[in-house]
């Protein structure tokens, strides 16, 4: 019987988080707004029959708006956690798990691309 060794995953709060090609405003709040064009096949059909939006508009909460500016393809899901927990304190905890919730979920939107250091993320 052989023993695959397993591939060793990269720590997700060394990962680096990219921004997608959307558009997006701060109100004077400061609160972020993405503007998500539907496109595609389906998504016309919706529009047409279902009365669908052409743009989705996603709010985000005051610790998404602070950290949305901040991803720039530079900076680790770890040190925006840490940017995070300096700008709201106790109010940010858990900071770590927090994050990486909300990394992964605007990664399942296809908001931002997620590279492992020294690589070139995706969609450049």
């Amino acid at each position: 019987m052989m023993f695959r060794k397993k591939k060793e995953q990269p720590n997700y709060l060394d990962m680096i988080p990219t921004r997608a090609d959307l558009a997006w405003s701060t109100d004077e709040a400061g609160i972020v707004t993405l503007h998500k064009e539907n496109t595609g096949l389906f998504n016309k059909a919706a529009q047409k029959l279902l009365h669908k939006p052409r743009v989705s508009h996603i709010h985000l909460d005051k610790m998404g708006s602070f950290v949305w500016p901040r991803i720039d393809g530079q900076r680790t899901v770890g040190q925006l956690a840490d940017l995070a927990a300096e700008q709201f304190g106790p109010k940010a905890d858990p900071v770590y798990p927090r994050m990486a919730k909300y990394i992964q979920i605007l990664a399942s939107y296809e908001f931002i691309t997620l590279a492992n250091p020294g690589e070139e993320p995706a969609g450049r």
